[in-house]
């Protein structure tokens, strides 16, 4: 794959602690990041902020959702700036966007200056969702990769791909090598968000869920190898 969008769950860096950042799993995803830049793929991320803000506890105690969803925009930040500190470490160039105004701290979004540093061999970490509440990183992803002419937006999880029901409470799930877009919504998978889902139908924009612990996933995956779930708009994805 000549350029990709990897999504990963801000849950996803807190390691065993289940919150704040372990820069240890930190570190060892940049060095999966990293093996895949050296391969020739250019990579765009965004990292979601659940390890470090959970708003639906607040907001079920009075919080509103909109100073909430500014609270979680504000946690991806934090979290890209981890992952553009040790990619930078491990010898990886990287910049942080922002889609919010952020002086000092990220570079404001903008889609041509992003290509410019993918282009550059630069990893593109895009911090603070869409900029406005309302919507996931889920979201914020797939709009992402259909800016960037990604490829395929690449979700990492904790399994090896879609499974009808979860699969460490439902040993029989089936699990799904390729799925359609359709699929997904007429199923109520729990893959994306809808407005993800329907985003990623809408621009053609393939999505392909896999599990980023399993070792060397990723660049087994931008090197062709058919790694974790497919989903496009037909089962040739």
């Amino acid at each position: 794959m000549r350029r990709v969008l990897l999504k990963l769950s801000g849950e996803a860096l807190a390691g065993s602690a289940g919150f704040g950042v372990d820069p240890g799993v930190v570190a060892r995803l940049c060095r999966d990041i990293a093996a895949a830049r050296d391969a020739g793929t250019q990579v765009g991320l965004v990292v979601g902020g659940g390890n470090l803000f959970r708003g639906a506890a607040l907001q079920a105690a009075g919080l509103g959702r909109v100073t909430g969803d500014q609270m979680g925009m504000l946690a991806t930040v934090m979290n890209g700036l981890a992952f553009r500190d040790l990619l930078r470490q491990a010898g990886v160039p990287a910049v942080l966007f922002s889609a919010i105004e952020l002086p000092g701290v990220a570079e404001r979004f903008h889609r041509d200056q992003a290509v410019d540093a993918l282009e550059r061999g630069e990893v593109a970490v895009f911090g603070a969702g869409t900029g406005n509440p309302f919507f996931t990183t889920d979201t914020a992803a797939c709009l992402r990769g259909i800016e960037i002419d990604a490829e395929a937006v690449l979700k990492a999880t904790k399994v090896d791909g879609v499974y009808s029901a979860d699969p460490h409470r439902h040993p029989d799930a089936e699990r799904f090598d390729t799925l359609t877009y359709d699929e997904v919504l007429a199923r109520d998978l729990a893959v994306m968000d809808l407005t993800a889902i329907c985003l990623c139908r809408d621009h053609g924009m393939p999505l392909v869920v896999f599990d980023m612990e399993s070792e060397g996933a990723l660049i087994r995956l931008v090197n062709g190898e058919k790694v974790g779930t497919r989903i496009g708009a037909d089962k040739t994805v």
